[in-house]
C-alpha cells in the first residue's frame, strides 16, 4: 500500500489467490479519501463487472480503433467532456492489463498526453496496472504475433514500479494453487500430474450444470447448438436491432458479447452478458430459461435460483453525450459451454475443462485458474500443450519478482501511506 499511496505508477501482479483484487480495492478507497480522482477500468466487460468500474476502450473512448492518427486526435480534442474527463483524473486503474495489447496502450499513453497536454508518460496520470501475465495475451490483428503490453513503449517508456504478490490469502486451498504456481515456477512434478490426472477420473454430478471450458468456437457453438436441440417444446427467436451509421454499429457490436441472432428454449443454460444496473445480474452470471411470457425471458438464476424478467438490453456508443450508436439485444447468450479465451476474467465454482485440443501457452493455466477450488475441477481431457506456458513470460516473472523483491527493500523513500494528502 506505501507504494501505490506514494503516487509513483505500479505494476500490481501475482498468482490466482494472491490478494490483488483486495488490494486494488483498499488503495481506491484511501486515494479517494485523500482527495484523489480515481478511474476505475479493465480490459474487459467481465473483469471490469468484478471492479465496479469500465471498460478502458469505453472510459476513453477509443473504442476497438487500431491506430490514431492526427484527424482522429483532433476529433478527440473537441469532446469537451472527454477532456474534462482526462484533466480530472488523478489516477488511472486498468485491470487485468494481460489482456490489453501493446498497442491500444500506446494508443492510450498518446491521446492521455495529447488531452491533457502534458508529454510525460500518459499525460502525467499515475497508473495502477494491475493482472497477471500469466494469462492469455492479445493476439496482433495482423499477424499471429503477440502483442505483449509490457513489451510496448507507452509501458517502457512509463517504467511502473513492481509490487509482486506472493502471499495465498485463498482459504482451504485443497491443490489446485499449488498446481499454479508450479505452472508459474516450471516446476511442475509427478505429484502435481497426478492430482490433475485423478480430475481426470471424476465426472459432474448428473443432477449439476456445470459451465464447460473449450479451446475452439467450433466446440462451444457445437455443444450449445447441440444441448438446445435436445430440449424438448418450441424454440423463441431474438434477433439484434442496430441503430446508426453501419461502421459505427459494427464497432459496437464487435465490443458485446451478445449474438446477433439468439435462439432460445426453456431450458436453455444462459448467460448475461451485461450489468444490470439493478444490480439483479452481472456480466457473467448463469441461469436457465424458465418460461418466455409476454416477449419476455424468465430466467431462473443459478446463485440463488431467483428469476429475473429479461428485457431486451440497450447497448450504446456515445461521443460526448451524444449517441453515435446503439444495439437493442436480450443480454444473455447459451452457455452450457464457452471458450477458455472468453472465461478470462471470471470466476467460476465448477466447470468441465477440456485441454485436449489446447494450441497456446498458458490456455491451461487460464482455464484452471478460473476455479475457486479443486472439487469444482473437471477434466475432460488433457493435450501436450495443455500444461505449457509461455518461455517468454516465464523470463518476465523472474525480472519482475526481482524488481519487486529490490523495491521491497527500498519502501521507505516512498514515505507512509498517508503520502497523499488533501491538497494533493
Amino acid at each position: 500500500m506505501t507504494i501505490l499511496m506514494s503516487g509513483r505508477s505500479v505494476f500490481l501482479t501475482g498468482a490466482p489467490g494472491a490478494g490483488k483484487s483486495y488490494l486494488l480495492s483498499k488503495f481506491v478507497q484511501n486515494a479517494i479519501s485523500k482527495g484523489r480522482k480515481v478511474a476505475v477500468t479493465a480490459s474487459t466487460g467481465i473483469a471490469a463487472t468484478h471492479i465496479s468500474g469500465s471498460t478502458i476502450h469505453s472510459w476513453s473512448q477509443i473504442g476497438i480503433k487500431e491506430s490514431l492518427d492526427s484527424k482522429d486526435l483532433a476529433a478527440f480534442g473537441r469532446r469537451g467532456k472527454l477532456i474534462s474527463r482526462f484533466l480530472n483524473t488523478d489516477v488511472l486503474v486498468i485491470d487485468e492489463v494481460s489482456m490489453l495489447s501493446g498497442n491500444f496502450l500506446s494508443m492510450l499513453d498518446t491521446l492521455t498526453k495529447e488531452l491533457r497536454r502534458d508529454h510525460r508518460p500518459f499525460g502525467g496520470l499515475q497508473m495502477v496496472l494491475v493482472g497477471d501475465m500469466f494469462q492469455l495475451p492479445p493476439v496482433s490483428r495482423s499477424s499471429s504475433d503477440f502483442d505483449f503490453a509490457h513489451e510496448s513503449s507507452a509501458w517502457k517508456d512509463l517504467d511502473p514500479l513492481v509490487c509482486y504478490l506472493d502471499e495465498q490469502h485463498r482459504q482451504g486451498d485443497d491443490g489446485l494453487l499449488a498446481v499454479l504456481e508450479a505452472m508459474r515456477r516450471g516446476t511442475l512434478n509427478d505429484d502435481h500430474i497426478a492430482l490433475l490426472e485423478a480430475r481426470r477420473r471424476i465426472r459432474p454430478p448428473a443432477e449439476e450444470e456445470v459451465t464447460r471450458l473449450f479451446a475452439h468456437n467450433v466446440d462451444v457453438d457445437s455443444i450449445n447448438h447441440r444441448r438446445l436441440a435436445l430440449l424438448g417444446g418450441t424454440s423463441a427467436s431474438f434477433d439484434m436491432r442496430p441503430r446508426g451509421p453501419s461502421a459505427a454499429v459494427e464497432q459496437l457490436a464487435k465490443r458485446i458479447l451478445a449474438p446477433g441472432h439468439l435462439e432460445l428454449k426453456v431450458g436453455a443454460e444462459v448467460m448475461f452478458v451485461a450489468n444490470d444496473p439493478s444490480k439483479a445480474f452481472a456480466n457473467g452470471s448463469r441461469g436457465r430459461v424458465a418460461r418466455f411470457e409476454q416477449g419476455r425471458v424468465v430466467v431462473e438464476l443459478a446463485d440463488g435460483h431467483r428469476e429475473i424478467n429479461v428485457s431486451p438490453y440497450l447497448w450504446q456508443h456515445t461521443e460526448d453525450d451524444e449517441v453515435v450508436a446503439e444495439i437493442s439485444q436480450l443480454p444473455l447468450r447459451l452457455a452450457w459451454a464457452i471458450t477458455i479465451h472468453k472465461s478470462q476474467g471470471m470466476s467460476i465454482d465448477s466447470a468441465e475443462v477440456d485441454l485436449s485440443r489446447t494450441f497456446a501457452p498458458g490456455m491451461g493455466y487460464v482455464a484452471l485458474s478460473r476455479l475457486r477450488s479443486l472439487d469444482g475441477l473437471y477434466i475432460k481431457g488433457m493435450n501436450s500443450m495443455a500444461l505449457v506456458l509461455n518461455d517468454q513470460i516465464f523470463e518476465l516473472d523472474e525480472r519482475l519478482r526481482a524488481a519487486s523483491d529490490a523495491l521491497a527493500e527500498s519502501t521507505s523513500e516512498y514515505g507512509d501511506e498517508g503520502a497523499l494528502s488533501d491538497s494533493d
